[in-house]
């Protein structure tokens, strides 16, 4: 078992050897980008990574506190679901009005791994193998689907 401190290394660790490793690769856009911190220029709406002592996720969160507006951002989601699956290369779990760890209603678009522990460096090579070529793709679907959620910025 690893004290809060180790714990709290063990995951900059290789959130900073996954930054690291992704430095290189540009946008769909051809520009850098922050792939931990990624930005799609909406509020309430996130690509996240996570990682634990279990599990993996790759998700795309909608948090925004009205939940009717959460349900019309997930509904142009759906429209586009044959694209994004399609770019991302498989089928994605798909959760309307789910809660999250603080209680909060949350819609999610994720895939997720298990058996896989951010705290063994030896799984990392597993973890960046199943973040990589998501991040990447979830960019190429943002970078053109983006402009169909304007109206519900």
């Amino acid at each position: 078992m690893y004290t809060r401190e180790q714990a709290s290394q063990l995951r900059q660790a290789f959130w900073t050897a996954f930054g690291q490793y992704m430095t290189p690769v540009l946008s769909a856009e051809g520009l850098k980008a922050n792939w931990i911190n990624y930005n799609t220029g909406f509020k309430h709406l996130y690509f996240r990574m996570r990682a634990d002592k279990k599990t993996a996720s790759i998700a795309i969160e909608i948090t925004h506190p009205d939940t009717e507006m959460q349900e019309l951002i997930f509904e142009q989601f759906t429209f586009h679901k044959t694209l994004l699956e399609e770019i991302v290369g498989e089928e994605w779990q798909w959760d309307l009005h789910s809660t999250d760890e603080n209680g909060r209603i949350i819609s999610r678009i994720y895939q997720e791994i298990s058996k896989v522990s951010v705290f063994n460096s030896d799984d990392w090579p597993t973890l960046i193998s199943f973040f990589k070529p998501r991040i990447i793709a979830l960019d190429a679907f943002w970078s053109d689907a983006q402009y169909a959620f304007e109206e519900l910025r």
